[in-house]
């Protein structure tokens, strides 16, 4: 029996649509949808167990996607042509949809939740990241699991000036916007995206634009839940609530809190003062009280310190460290620090540090990007290392975790379009985070900016970033600046902005309350750029400009055009010739095939290795014009002539012949010429008899005249 099939239609306006179905797929998931646009299809689903763990406080839920490579009608790269671990665009996406659903849950569910989204059909002209938020949610609205707000998510860019929803990757490559903005009906949730220098009014603009779209997917979403049949949400076991524990926890610790909090202290002074407190309020339990509810009291103890915080920050102004709302910590900047790296320096800002480092290349070294939605490669990327004794601890390292792909993400978007477009490396910048408190990713940003310079890169600015927070009780509100790890965690909004003196390149925003108003925005977006220009400034009085040139131990690249047809001479039989080349002089020599023209990069440390390198190439493809003199030195003696090669292009050859010594009749040639002499010949080009070129030293003197024969 074929299942009835429940379809619901979003119209873009434009002449696409997107389409939403349940009922065909995946029918013992709690829910399941197919989302369609164009030919990409997505197929997500939604499952939650039934029952939570004992003792688990928060919600274990796993977004997951990932794309089959049979969608674009692929093979797997590797041995076992299998789909393996996921790239870092596939986390990048799952990161994306996590980020706009875990705030969605009601705070006291804790069951195993997983939302998996896949690429079923991938079509060129649409980008399948920018359905998997619509996707997921979709899922969530045709199931019975908690889910108190439907969202959606679309990408925002602006071609020739126009905002366009959902746009091609081909139209992107034209867009001064690339956002991916989440949001349900009346709020937004998410913002991450890479721009080139627009504007903070700019900015808000696209955000509204896409909201607008988004407002008009969740409507269809609600369609398709009511169509299909809204489940009543299942009943579940929420935490246990004590209110008399609550009151007693709060009474014997809010004030000391809050009196810690506004005299403004160090993290570890801080932490443990706190934990003091703590220690107090657990006194005022019985060891049996404890063993029963001593989860409760923790809970309680988190909760009357986040209030405590939080309100020191609005009726104050003080903030946990002593600073005002727009204060930026105090930051010292050094470059250079690492002798044999291409290019480094240290960012320090208050308790957060990180180290940067450049490495300079050729093509070869280029990220390669080799994945069912898009192929291609990287010649400048970012890579971001968060180690745990950055914030103190010691914890099993277990790979690149998603946190670290995405930080590193965002502050390579934010430092990729001040790469020159002419720059010749590929160009890897690691940041190694060396303490934490309070945006890393920002320090990393500003770290690159000055590594690069210092490896004389020439970058068109310097950018810097900023982590912005908000406080609100939904009346008065403190937009932060620079914030702490702790308001990080307490506070309502965490938003990172980073920019040249001239606009935004980059942002990453993540509301955990509803209801979000645009002047709040605004007035966060204007209080992070006169932050980011204080902290621009600094990186500026540390190194203004790029340094001229590389290092003298940093390698230095030449790129050279060569006609298609001289490549095979330069690489020779088997790559034997460029092989000895590298290793003479001490280069490595990649040659690309580009428009039917050989693009040849040389990369060395030694100018006369370089300079050796570049010889050879001119001698190779060097091409001696019909009529024109060169200065040739004789190699090889023969009986029918001399083999000469032309000085400027070693190693090219010609035959001189005997007949082209001189105007009078030679016997020997030795009596012209010999060994090591250098003179110069005249080009006659191709021989039409031999078909073989042709040169002459008796054409550069004057013919003698003949003598007339004697009676």
């Amino acid at each position: 029996m074929i299942p009835q099939l429940f379809v619901e239609k979003i119209d873009l306006g434009d002449g696409r649509s997107i389409t939403i179905e349940t009922g065909r797929l995946a029918k013992q998931a709690d829910g399941s949808v197919v989302v369609r646009m164009g030919d990409t299809m997505i197929l997500a689903t939604a499952v939650s167990a039934r029952t939570s763990n004992p003792g688990v406080d928060f919600l274990p839920l796993t977004v997951d996607y990932r794309e089959k490579f049979a969608a674009a009608g692929r093979f797997p790269g590797g041995f076992f042509k299998r789909e393996a671990r996921p790239s870092d665009s596939e986390v990048l996406t799952m990161r994306l949809v996590d980020r706009v659903l875990r705030p969605l849950f009601p705070d006291d569910y804790h069951a195993e939740t997983q939302v998996m989204i896949q690429l079923m059909s991938h079509d060129e002209e649409v980008m399948p990241d920018a359905l998997a938020g619509l996707a997921a949610s979709a899922a969530l609205a045709v199931s019975d699991i908690p889910f108190y707000n439907l969202i959606s998510e679309v990408r925002v860019a602006r071609i020739d000036g126009k905002l366009v929803i959902n746009p091609s990757r081909e139209d992107l490559e034209k867009s001064d916007i690339d956002m991916m903005i989440g949001a349900s009906m009346d709020s937004v949730a998410m913002v991450e995206g890479e721009m080139k220098e627009i504007s903070e009014a700019e900015m808000v603009e696209a955000i509204k634009f896409a909201h607008e779209a988004i407002k008009v997917q969740i409507q269809a979403q609600y369609r398709l839940q009511e169509a299909f049949g809204k489940k009543e949400t299942r009943t579940y076991e929420g935490e246990k609530e004590n209110e008399d524990i609550y009151k007693k926890v709060k009474t014997a610790a809010y004030d000391k809190i809050y009196a810690i909090a506004k005299v403004g202290s160090a993290k570890h002074e801080r932490s443990a003062a706190f934990a003091e407190v703590k220690e107090e309020v657990k006194a005022l339990f019985t060891e049996e009280e404890l063993a029963a509810d001593g989860d409760l009291v923790s809970k309680y103890f988190y909760k009357t310190n986040k209030e405590a915080v939080r309100n020191v920050v609005l009726e104050l102004g003080i903030r946990l460290d002593g600073r005002k709302t727009t204060d930026i910590r105090p930051i010292w900047c050094e470059t250079d620090y690492l002798p044999r790296v291409h290019g480094s320096s240290l960012f320090t800002r208050g308790e957060t540090q990180a180290l940067a480092t450049v490495t300079l290349g050729t093509s070869r070294e280029a990220n390669q990007i080799d994945s069912p939605s898009e192929q291609g490669e990287e010649k400048f990327y970012l890579h971001y290392n968060f180690p745990p004794f950055s914030t103190g601890e010691a914890k099993p390292l277990r790979g690149t975790s998603r946190r670290e792909v995405g930080h590193g993400n965002l502050a390579q978007r934010a430092l990729k379009n001040m790469i020159p477009a002419d720059c010749p490396y590929t160009i890897r910048v690691v940041s190694e985070v060396l303490e934490s408190n309070g945006s890393s990713s920002m320090a990393t940003v500003c770290a690159g900016t000055m590594a690069l310079l210092d490896a004389g890169v020439q970058m068109v600015k310097p950018v810097s970033g900023i982590a912005m927070g908000l406080i609100t009780d939904g009346e008065k509100f403190a937009v932060l600046s620079d914030i702490l790890g702790d308001e990080d965690h307490l506070g309502d909004m965490d938003f990172k902005v980073t920019g040249t003196a001239d606009g935004i390149t980059a942002c990453q925003m993540d509301i955990k309350i509803d209801g979000l108003r645009y002047d709040i925005m605004e007035q966060a977006l204007a209080q992070a750029r006169d932050g980011r220009m204080h902290i621009l400034g600094k990186i500026t009085e540390t190194i203004a400009a790029p340094r001229p040139d590389v290092k003298a131990h940093a390698p230095k690249i030449i790129t050279r055009t060569i006609p298609g047809n001289f490549i095979g001479a330069l690489i020779g039989p088997g790559g034997k010739v460029i092989q000895e080349l590298q290793k003479a002089t001490g280069t490595t020599i990649v040659i690309n095939e580009v428009d039917e023209q050989g693009v040849i990069e040389i990369l060395g440390t030694d100018p006369a290795g370089i300079e050796a390198v570049l010889a050879k190439i001119a001698s190779i493809t060097f091409k001696p014009q019909m009529g024109e003199a060169y200065e040739v030195k004789v190699i090889k003696m023969l009986d029918f002539g001399a083999v000469v090669e032309y000085t400027a292009a070693p190693g090219n050859e010609v035959l001189l012949h005997v007949s082209e010594l001189a105007w009078e009749r030679t016997e020997n040639v030795a009596d012209v010429v010999k060994m090591g002499d250098v003179f110069q010949v005249k080009y006659l080009g191709v021989d039409p008899k031999t078909k073989k070129e042709k040169v002459s030293k008796k054409a550069l003197v004057p013919r003698p005249p003949r003598e007339e024969k004697k009676e």
